[in-house]
């Protein structure tokens, strides 16, 4: 059913006080809407089909017989959708008068929920008309109908697994034990709350706060619905403030103070995957709940929800600089602390004039800057070769020159030369063993210069570099500490952005902004014409596709063909699904081919939830097969 997706809508519909069939009729308005834009689960407010504020009203016999009415009529008239609907209405049954959300779908009520805690402080007198849920379960008979009765329900979807409703109702969730934590705990991946929560200063936010951080830590989709325009004003003001929240985000919120519709599609196979991935969520025993099953058919419905093309990199500007911030100081700090515990006098790094070693050595500075120390005592060390440009040559002494730091040029071009002589390779063939020596010959340099100079070696590589495998076993792929390893390419350029745009040093915002302009390279082929000629995003695929299919495939484990329907959605207009395709297929085959690198990767901090360390996130034998995933990506129909 759509990867795992379903879509849900919160609705406030226009009501009057007590006219049952006024309100019914715009019920089923909204959930015609509903319907029509393609929704599984359509929740309604708190005693919507009455009013909440009906106050002494609730003891007529000619509202209740009303509502049972209108109830039925709905249920009825709607019993062509292919929609699960929870709406609030006023029932009795064992001789006294519950506040309860009915679920009911294709012309069948499937279940009452009764509300569990009555508030009756300030503005609240809910004990003066209702009875607290009992604690038992039962039946209730409405009309023809006659369905469970009580707070433990689960409402499960034959035909998806993932989908497991559940109910509370406003004061529930205020309530120090929400009874939505033993729903989770039994299985329940959808939460609906049933509200009719009224207007004051400063309630907004802390019902957005108490929303967002149930779902999140229930790890569950949130579906909070709230009484609007056209309830009784005599003491109170209900602004109709709908919120859907998965796992500790809102997704959608409507405008106060305007009755509609909001919507949001939930992932469901997420929240699955992440109660499985986290060993201290524990489900509970459910042998207290009572499961009721419901069948919808697939929907097919445009997904609206949005997925960014950069997940690693924070849209909002003011929250992207302090990421960056804290970025940067736990990555100096993790050095900091490396160059304490070894007592070493010289951090060094091979600068290329590329990203990542520009970024290694802003750190790197840092981190000496943090021990009170001279930047002198930081070695930048260049090593032209075969490829090496005038302009990275440039921008590696000048960002030395920027930071203050020592910086040395040891042209390798002779050793590599004496080299391929040892091994009998031709200088004129271009081969992957041409490569190789020049990066391990450089890495052999810095390690002996850090002997030399009592001294460790920063690794520069990244983490989608790691994740590709774009490095050279024992090469550039070695260190003493990598501060980079969980900084993906797409988070690596921004950082080093962010640096430019915060120094007051013209001469260093020069240089790292002509670095950043430098096309991503290995410069291990020589030039064409002065100009870098070996482009890797030319030859592994653009790096921001990578960064998403990383991201997904390690945050969340999502298969390829999802992480592919996501991708076609982050990146309309920007890639063909067809060009998305090949590039996820090099993607796995690299990923899987180059685990090995990753077994044996140097010390390096963890800044974020992906990583591939093998003593931290990420365990993988380095001889697993491919096929399974990439067999994932041939049943995909372009």
């Amino acid at each position: 059913m759509n990867y795992g997706f379903i879509k849900v809508a919160a609705g406030t519909p226009e009501i009057r006080v007590a006219d049952c069939r006024f309100n019914q009729n715009n019920i089923v308005s909204v959930m015609k809407e509903a319907g029509k834009e393609g929704a599984h689960l359509l929740i309604l407010p708190e005693l919507c089909l009455t009013g909440y504020t009906c106050g002494d009203l609730f003891l007529q016999e000619t509202l209740l017989k009303g509502a049972v009415s209108s109830l039925l009529s709905i249920v009825e008239e709607t019993a062509a959708f292919d929609l699960v609907t929870v709406l609030g209405a006023p029932l009795l049954h064992g001789g006294k008068l519950y506040n309860c959300a009915v679920v009911f779908a294709a012309g069948k009520i499937l279940g009452v929920v009764p509300k569990t805690y009555l508030p009756n402080y300030s503005e609240f007198y809910e004990q003066r008309h209702f009875s607290a849920a009992p604690d038992d379960l039962s039946e209730i008979t409405i009309g023809e109908h006659t369905c469970p009765f009580g707070t433990n329900l689960l409402f499960r979807c034959r035909e998806m697994r993932a989908f497991v409703l559940a109910i509370e109702l406003c004061e529930d969730l205020w309530a120090a034990s929400p009874p939505s934590i033993r729903h989770a705990g039994a299985g329940a991946t959808v939460i609906a709350n049933l509200s009719a929560s009224d207007e004051t200063i400063g309630k907004e936010q802390y019902r957005r706060d108490l929303v967002a951080g149930q779902s999140g830590r229930l790890i569950c989709s949130y579906i909070y619905t709230d009484a609007g325009d056209g309830e009784s004003t005599t003491d109170m003001v209900f602004a109709g403030h709908n919120i859907i929240a998965e796992n500790g985000i809102i997704l959608n919120e409507s405008e106060l103070f305007q009755n509609t519709v909001t919507y949001a599609e939930v992932d469901l196979e997420r929240l699955s995957r992440e109660r499985r991935r986290i060993t201290t969520w524990a489900p509970s025993d459910p042998a207290g709940h009572t499961s009721v099953f419901f069948s919808l058919p697939e929907k097919k419905f445009h997904l609206t929800r949005a997925f960014p093309m950069h997940p690693f990199v924070p849209a909002d500007m003011a929250d992207r600089k302090r990421r960056c911030e804290r970025i940067l100081t736990m990555q100096s700090m993790g050095l900091k602390k490396r160059l304490a515990h070894t007592n070493s006098k010289t951090p060094i790094v091979g600068v290329s004039g590329g990203l990542d070693s520009c970024l290694a050595l802003l750190v790197t500075a840092r981190a000496i800057d943090l021990l009170n120390r001279s930047r002198k005592d930081v070695l930048a060390v260049s090593m032209p070769c075969f490829g090496t440009t005038i302009k990275t040559r440039s921008n590696a002494r000048l960002l030395a020159e920027s930071l203050g730091v020592s910086f040395r040029t040891i042209d390798i071009t002779a050793a590599v030369r004496q080299h391929f002589a040892d091994i009998g390779q031709d200088e004129t063939d271009f081969s992957v063993t041409y490569e190789n020596t020049q990066a391990r010959e450089r890495t052999q340099v810095l390690m002996d210069l850090a002997n030399r100079e009592n001294g460790i070696v920063v690794g520069t590589g990244d983490l989608s570099e790691l994740a590709l495998g774009w490095s050279t076993y024992n090469g550039d792929h070695m260190s003493m500490y990598g501060v980079n390893g969980s900084i993906p390419k797409t988070l690596v350029r921004h950082l080093v952005q962010y640096a430019a745009d915060s120094t007051d040093d013209a001469q260093l915002q020069k240089t790292l902004l002509g670095i950043l302009h430098t096309p991503v390279s290995p410069e291990l082929l020589p030039p064409s014409e002065g100009q870098i000629s070996q482009k890797t995003e030319d030859i592994v695929g653009p790096y921001e596709l990578h960064d998403f299919f990383l991201y997904y495939m390690i945050r969340y484990g999502f298969a390829p063909s999802k992480i592919f329907y996501l991708a076609t959605h982050a990146f309309a207009g920007v890639y063909t699904p067809a060009v998305i395709l090949q590039w996820e297929k090099v993607f796995y085959r690299r990923f899987f081919a180059q685990q090995f690198k990753r077994s044996c990767l140097p010390d390096g901090p963890k800044v974020g939830s992906v990583v591939l360390s093998p003593r931290g996130d990420w365990r993988m034998p380095s001889d697993a097969c491919v096929a399974l995933w990439l067999e994932d990506l041939e049943h995909i129909s372009l």
